[in-house]
């Protein structure tokens, strides 16, 4: 393929994984100028795009590329990819209120699909709670929480699919590795 007499090549494929921190936004382009969680990807020379979202309050894993057929396939509910969160609640988690929000809650839009939640803890003061989700709508693990009137004091995001955040700190990256990327690719 030729433009303009040039000879156009396609641009190689790129991936990486973000453990974002919070008060960056996950998005390409912001008209108000905040900061982008790409803004951290130093030195990546490909232009990449975030597959998925995560709100600017929230952290973790965060995957950049440029394959749209892969981030189609992440982030499109017909997929079912999930998302794994650890979350962290003001107060003591009620068990009545873990067996409504594993079933799926009202929120203004629709109904959630039904979840996986563990306690990992539950303390006098506040919970940690793991919440495995199919579906990404906007704020939904703090607005489901909010129906019961937990306040969410930290939400990572610590899974996607077969892709782990570990030993990754807060605000670096790495590229994917091809194993991380066949099990993406399976998945």
């Amino acid at each position: 393929i030729r433009l303009d007499g040039r000879r156009v090549k396609s641009e190689q494929k790129a991936y990486y994984v973000l453990n974002k921190p919070p008060g960056y936004l996950s998005t390409a382009w912001d008209p108000q100028g905040r900061r982008k969680a790409g803004d951290l990807l130093v030195g990546v020379r490909q232009r990449v795009y975030p597959v998925g979202r995560l709100d600017a309050d929230s952290r973790g894993l965060l995957i950049f590329t440029n394959d749209g057929d892969l981030a189609a396939r992440l982030t499109h509910p017909r997929y079912g990819v999930t998302k794994t969160y650890e979350v962290e609640i003001d107060g003591r988690i009620a068990p009545e209120h873990l067996q409504k929000l594993t079933s799926g809650v009202r929120l203004r839009e629709s109904r959630t699909a039904p979840c996986r939640i563990r306690v990992l803890r539950r303390g006098a003061t506040n919970s940690i709670l793991e919440f495995t989700l199919h579906e990404g709508m906007n704020r939904q693990v703090r607005r489901m929480l909010a129906k019961f009137g937990y306040k969410v004091r930290r939400l990572t995001r610590t899974a996607i699919g077969p892709l782990r955040l570990r030993g990754l700190g807060l605000g670096k990256f790495r590229a994917l590795t091809p194993q991380e990327l066949r099990a993406l690719e399976k998945y």
